[in-house]
């Protein structure tokens, strides 16, 4: 399945759009969720709550808030997302490359091509590593493995340590960990750490390269070393 936005204030260009990944969707035997929007502010107000897209099909020449400058929000809060830009003026198409899109289609846009741009894009995202996606605050995140470092279990709450920020939730510990790869760890009742990240192991913790130490429950110092040692 593949959530798909598709962002542009002229409403004939973005029902086209929409058609024309329908049909790329049946070609390529996929589920798609298509989302429009007919400005770069519903967009937004929408993002707030739900931030789990794979592609977005924004046209560059939007009222208020251009496409480019959408695309400069969006980045700041996810940089797995694919960007593809639509533009009427091919001058606009060397714009906003700083944002890390996938392509620029110049309209009219054949249908073969926003196809193939489509598999490009789906071929990129089939690489990504494994996700976690939450609710936190209302919001739906998906918080990539790689950039989580722990996660904490206190009470009824747990929290997401990332590279970047933390998400508390509502959660039971266990519960996230049926939810993650192998490559997260249970060194204590209240933690799961990421053997990614761990720098050195002692009887009594495990030490991660962010500089948290992290508690080590008695009789586990041998099953962390081997779980540590296959993942490396």
């Amino acid at each position: 399945m593949y959530t798909i936005a598709i962002c542009d204030d002229i409403n004939k260009d973005t029902q086209y759009l929409a058609s024309v990944v329908q049909s790329w969707a049946q070609e390529q035997k996929v589920s798609v969720n298509i989302e429009m929007f007919p400005s770069a502010e519903s967009f937004l107000f929408h993002y707030e709550e739900k931030k789990d897209y794979d592609i977005l099909l924004l046209d560059v020449e939007m009222k208020n808030i251009s496409g480019i400058e959408l695309a400069k929000q969006i980045r700041s809060m996810d940089h797995r997302v694919e960007i593809i830009f639509t533009t009427s003026h091919f001058e606009l198409s060397g714009e906003g490359y700083e944002v890390d899109a996938l392509h620029y289609l110049i309209k009219p846009i054949a249908e073969t091509k926003l196809m193939e741009v489509l598999s490009k894009a789906a071929r990129k995202l089939s690489v990504e590593p494994p996700s976690l996606v939450i609710v936190c605050n209302g919001e739906t995140v998906k918080i990539l493995e790689p950039d989580i470092l722990y996660i904490e279990s206190f009470r009824h709450y747990v929290v997401v340590h990332t590279q970047s920020t933390e998400y508390k939730l509502k959660e039971n510990l266990s519960a996230l960990k049926g939810k993650l790869s192998s490559d997260f760890y249970q060194t204590h009742r209240s933690y799961l750490v990421s053997l990614k990240h761990i720098r050195k192991i002692s009887r009594t913790a495990v030490w991660l390269d962010c500089g948290a130490e992290i508690p080590l429950a008695r009789g586990k110092y041998d099953d962390v070393n081997r779980a540590f040692i296959a993942r490396n």
